[in-house]
């Protein structure tokens, strides 16, 4: 599956939001550059749906602008004005050519989901591959209010017991990570379960 990062060059703060071509053009996050749309159209003249991870606001600023310019549906977990299908637990949705599985993983968020198919791992903010603050295998922050990292390390948990054979991992920040994703999600894990603060003011 093709799968291409349309805010890669992004000179403002934003989640990582990704392009996967094939029968069903999908997108997973809108993320929050201006001129995204004009980014996937380079890639794509069809988006079918956009799927929300969760609502932060550097995932979905831009899911108007998506949503109105290709008319594609929204799955997303909380209710949203541009949502038009409710995701959950367990459901099965198509991303490009890869049926995947929904997960609901909170944590760094209440309604945060994650997207698990064969091969691939689309895992939002829960866990990131790197993103500044640990390299190969990090997770999202739970310092905010109404962020939990009890409920996150039993998001990650809930991740291994449900994958098997992935082999590309696309986070919400940092790098796409291709190989063995399952050591990347275990070693995010254990640092989670140190208590260890993320981030030196956390």
């Amino acid at each position: 599956m093709d799968v291409i990062n349309v805010t890669a060059d992004a000179e403002v703060f934003t989640s990582n939001a990704y392009l996967a071509l094939g029968a069903e053009p999908t997108l997973v996050d809108a993320g929050a550059m201006d001129g995204v749309v004009d980014v996937i159209r380079e890639h794509t003249d069809t988006l079918e749906r956009v799927l929300v991870t969760h609502q932060h606001s550097d995932h979905v600023a831009e899911l108007d602008a998506v949503c109105s310019a290709f008319d594609a549906d929204c799955y997303a977990f909380d209710e949203h004005p541009r949502r038009t299908h409710e995701l959950a637990d367990g459901d099965t949705i198509t991303v490009g050519d890869e049926q995947c599985e929904v997960v609901h993983t909170p944590g760094h968020g209440d309604d945060h989901v994650s997207f698990l198919g064969e091969e691939s791992l689309f895992s939002g903010d829960v866990v990131v591959y790197n993103d500044g603050a640990f390299d190969d295998g990090s997770f999202g922050r739970t310092d905010y209010p109404g962020m939990s990292r009890d409920r996150l390390i039993e998001s990650i948990q809930e991740l291994l017991d449900r994958m098997d054979g992935i082999e590309a991992m696309y986070a919400g920040h940092g790098d796409v990570y291709r190989g063995d994703v399952r050591t990347v999600v275990e070693r995010a894990l254990e640092r989670a379960q140190r208590r260890e603060p993320k981030y030196p003011d956390e």
